[in-house]
């Protein structure tokens, strides 16, 4: 970052007190200002001992950039580093505020923080508790072909979906009652004043209480309790507020636009009417909003209040001057052209301005064709082909360049990932939520788990087949041989007759002389291994795991991710003891498919640099990307089913195809759920309470995030989409628009 001053960051550095908004671009370096600012604010703003600047962020690892950052400028100005800021995370600054006075949140000292993966798991398992207690719960909800004529039942497809469904609902909820602050035993109050139908609100209620219930357990807390809790600890103890302002006289907030209701109230008690608030941030980088609690229109807010100094950082040296154009141009056709009025207020300047001449962080230089947007129409298929044939072409011209293919969802990246390293392309996908190692161990160890669940399953003693040999998977000779042993195993009439066989009745026998003597030893040798996996089965789970990893030649890497697995299979087991091998194993599967979050053994995403990655493609999800830059970014799926424009017969993700007339039940239940918080009345579900507003939300932050995408670019971008499985998707109007501003060619 610079270490000349720009105009906008003296401006912003002038401040010695009351509140201020900071609009910051793309890579203005707001990090740099921020810090900056906190340095100045202890060197000269005579704290007294026992005060502090406090910083609040989003994520440790920007809390950690921070600390490193401010303590190296005070070295650089004589000033004892370590001394006179606290930079925390609002959920790290929650908890030392319910530190200070747990009785108040009706804790002990000793509390504990359920972490992620275990809250997860609670979640999951009070699923499938409540599926089992309300059978019938969808019955008269699945659409036309969803629903058994036969046996009334939903088909597989809808049974496959609705425990995730349920979960999603699940989770929604529960966040939002915590950040509206209703406890289960309030709602179920209210409730009573309600004669209509409220079966979704009491869906919710019961993962809500049994949610709690297994937190109480525990005797812990999950993350959307410590901010409910600390909020509530200053609301009832005025000389706890007095003394953390007196500690706290400036408090500096960073990536302000993902504030939520309750965290924003938080920091206004530490704040008072006339204390020292800088709040930075991007409403146009807003992209959380449909998994957490946070309101982007928090900071719009504080921006326009009448006691509040607005500045903005609009200059930025990340991108050349054809992606500034672009992105500022979206800006333009989103404020004055969107054909859907309602979302104008999507995106708002400041406009992206390049560095002047001089500045230490100067924009990289403009190339023809910088920017493309191919609006050629494509299957999902052809649209993985042409990403192929597009990063090698920029590879091999750029080979020490950073580059990045980016889609909205994780599944849809790891297709990318799985193409590009089929054509041997170096792939990095440290940015989705697992690295290969982890998801690819899990797999094969919920692979050979199915199997033995599902002993006399031919079809699923292959697949284990395959994954015992998988170390040949690169070697295509080989390859082609293990799958014509798997096809003869799946082909097998009576798996006793393999792995266990009478004299007489040896299916192995009868094969020689039909198949090469070499298959037929990896086939023998195969039916040694299962038959101690089958022995072995008798262990606890987590010893299972680890005596199934004996047998599957793992690297380092994988031998170390598999005992992390076992570990996490172990504490499964403590907390849910009831649960069978069954019910283990589907967490594998999820961690397999990238659903479930794991702690695994890469460094954090969080810390990710694309600049260790010169040479190589990285994958990621939008979400996943921003913060970050790249050379080149491949800006893929950008139809009109992942950004949406409120065109007439769009399908939208949350409303769920296989229930009746489309019904998103997150948004339904969460509309429920914010009325009866004010005493509104309650619309049946099924008559749909789902407005235009809650379409209107998912268009601003798919624009939104469409922005982000296009703002990690340095030097060129490439806009592809595809017509998705149903085949009808187009091209997202956003693309078009921008296509047609900017006079560009498909």
């Amino acid at each position: 970052m610079p270490e000349v001053l720009r105009e906008s960051q003296a401006r912003i550095l002038s401040y010695i007190g009351g509140k201020m908004g900071i609009s910051a671009v793309p890579g203005s370096g707001k990090t740099w200002t921020l810090s900056r600012l906190a340095a100045k604010l202890i060197s000269t703003a005579e704290l007294q001992p026992d005060q502090e600047v406090l910083v609040v962020t989003f994520s440790n690892s920007a809390a950690d950039n921070f600390s490193t950052r401010i303590g190296q400028l005070l070295r650089q100005s004589g000033v004892l580093s370590g001394l006179g800021y606290h930079v925390r995370t609002l959920h790290g600054l929650a908890n030392d505020i319910i530190h200070q006075r747990p009785e108040l949140a009706g804790l002990t000292n000793d509390y504990q923080i359920l972490d992620q993966n275990e809250a997860d798991a609670i979640l999951t398992h009070t699923v499938d508790a409540w599926l089992k207690l309300n059978p019938h719960f969808f019955d008269d909800l699945l659409a036309p072909g969803y629903i058994s004529l036969d046996t009334h039942e939903p088909t597989q497809k809808a049974a496959e979906n609705i425990p995730g469904l349920v979960k999603s609902v699940g989770l929604a909820f529960i966040r939002t009652a915590k950040d509206l602050r209703l406890t289960p035993a309030e709602i179920t109050n209210r409730l009573r004043d309600y004669p209509v139908d409220t079966s979704l609100l009491q869906m919710g209620l019961a993962l809500y209480q049994d949610y709690e219930a297994a937190l109480n357990y525990r005797g812990a807390i999950d993350f959307d309790d410590l901010i409910w809790l600390a909020y509530q600890c200053l609301e009832n103890d005025p000389d706890l507020v007095a003394l953390l302002r007196h500690r706290w006289p400036y408090i500096l907030e960073d990536e302000a636009q993902d504030s939520s209701v309750l965290q924003e109230k938080i920091l206004r008690q530490l704040v008072g009417t006339d204390g020292n608030w800088v709040r930075v941030g991007d409403p146009n980088q807003a992209i959380y909003a449909s998994f957490t609690t946070a309101n982007p229109n928090l900071l719009k807010r504080f921006l326009a209040e009448p006691d509040v100094r607005k500045e903005d950082l609009p200059e930025s040296g990340r991108s050349c001057q054809s992606i500034i154009d672009l992105a500022n141009s979206m800006i333009d056709w989103v404020q004055y052209e969107h054909p859907n009025r309602e979302v104008r207020d999507a995106l708002t300047p400041p406009y992206i301005q390049p560095t002047k001449p001089g500045d230490p962080q100067p924009n990289p230089p403009d190339e023809p064709g910088a920017v493309e947007f191919v609006n050629w129409q494509m299957s999902d298929q052809a649209e993985l082909d042409f990403l192929v044939e597009r990063v090698q072409a920029w590879l091999e011209k750029n080979p020490e360049s950073t580059v990045v293919v980016l889609a909205f969802l994780n599944d849809r990246v790891a297709k990318i990932a799985d193409a590009l390293r089929n054509a041997n392309i170096p792939v990095v996908d440290s940015l989705m939520n697992l690295p290969d190692p982890t998801r690819l161990s899990a797999g094969a160890i919920a692979n050979i788990f199915e199997s033995l669940l599902n002993p006399d399953n031919p079809k699923k003693l292959a697949v284990t087949f395959k994954v015992w040999k998988r170390k040949f998977r690169e070697d295509q000779a080989a390859w082609d041989q293990i799958e014509a042993g798997a096809r003869l195993i799946q082909g097998c009439p009576a798996l006793e007759n393999y792995l266990y066989p009478q004299e007489g009745v040896e299916w192995l026998e009868n094969l020689k002389g039909q198949h090469s003597d070499e298959m037929l030893t990896d086939l023998a040798a195969f039916r040694e291994v299962v038959r101690r996996w089958h022995q072995a089965a008798l262990l606890t789970p987590d010893q299972l795991i680890l005596a199934v990893a004996q047998d599957l030649e793992l690297d380092a890497v994988e031998l170390a991710t598999t005992h992390k697995i076992a570990l996490l299979i172990r504490n499964l087991q403590d907390m849910h003891p009831e649960w069978s091998l069954e019910d283990l194993n589907s967490e594998l599967v999820d961690i397999s498919k990238n659903l479930r979050r794991f702690e695994n053994l890469s460094n954090d995403a969080e810390g990710f640099d694309p600049q260790a990655h010169k040479g190589q493609v990285v994958v990621a999800t939008m979400h996943k990307a921003k913060g970050l830059e790249w050379d080149k970014v491949f800006l893929s799926s950008a139809n009109n089913y992942d950004y949406p424009s409120g065109e007439e017969g769009e399908a939208y993700r949350a409303e769920t195809y296989y229930l009746r007339d489309n019904l998103n039940l997150q948004a339904e239940a969460l509309a429920q759920l914010k009325n009866l918080a004010e005493g509104f009345p309650i619309i049946d579900f099924r008559l749909g309470t789902y407005s235009p507003d809650d379409r209107n939300e998912v268009i601003r932050e798919r624009l939104r995030l469409f922005y982000v995408g296009i703002t990690r670019a340095r030097r060129s971008l490439t806009v592809s989409y595809n017509t998705g499985r149903l085949k009808n998707n187009k091209e997202a109007l956003v693309c078009s628009a921008l296509r047609n501003r900017m006079n560009l060619g498909g």
